[in-house]
């Protein structure tokens, strides 16, 4: 099985990404993870992709589609793979199509996360993470520390990281709303999007997208 998954900041893409792919037993390929293993191991692609971003630009996309394109090309690929920040425009996934064409090989279904925008804003700007534990999260208001600004945990120091702030979170969205969005409409037009209500508990939007990708029949 071959999918895309979008949606906006905060609707739990990271998660339900990493969920589904082992549900399913397929690799996730995050645009994310790639950058990092490419420069990590110094590929040529990672030295390119390290030169922009150290420049403070941004890696051009047939950088990123090449990244892609190497990484689904891999053997634990060969049965599918779920896409996870990738492709993050209409240009990325018109080129995605092209490769997959060229391949013999088509996607099953695009997963669109969907979260009502206020929401998300308060997932993320409430969230408050241990200075000594990045793995220590809490929030405001879903998961309070016992004592404010304390971790529970080992007592460290919660802090709001300067990206979670609610007007750098409204930028990302409007970015994601400008450049990401448009391709849910793209591939509506090929019959390929299963939207997800994102709200509610982790297991339950995993469920949610199980349930619609064997109704959609994306999953046999």
């Amino acid at each position: 099985m071959r999918i895309v998954l979008v949606g906006p900041p905060g609707a739990g893409k990271g998660t339900q990404a990493t969920r589904l792919a082992e549900k399913l037993n397929i690799p996730h390929i995050s645009t994310g993870d790639l950058f990092r293993a490419n420069i990590s191991r110094q590929t040529e692609l990672g030295k390119l992709a390290k030169s922009y971003m150290d420049a403070g630009n941004l890696v051009p996309d047939e950088v990123t589609i090449a990244m892609a394109k190497d990484r689904m090309e891999q053997p634990d690929a060969e049965g599918g793979f779920l896409l996870d920040g990738f492709p993050r425009n209409v240009s990325q996934a018109e080129a995605l199509d092209e490769l997959l064409t060229t391949e013999g090989i088509t996607l099953d279904a695009v997963l669109d996360l969907e979260a009502p925008e206020e929401e998300v804003v308060k997932r993320i700007a409430g969230r408050r993470i241990c200075r000594n534990d990045s793995a220590h999260v809490f929030h405001v208001s879903y998961k309070k520390s016992a004592k404010e600004g304390v971790c529970d945990v080992c007592g460290g120091e919660l802090y709001q990281r300067d990206d979670d702030s609610e007007a750098t979170v409204r930028t990302r969205l409007e970015v994601y709303h400008t450049q990401t969005e448009p391709i849910i409409d793209y591939y509506k037009a090929q019959g390929l999007v299963v939207t997800i209500e994102a709200m509610g508990q982790v297991d339950e939007v995993t469920g949610r997208a199980l349930a619609a990708l064997k109704r959609e029949g994306a999953s046999q």
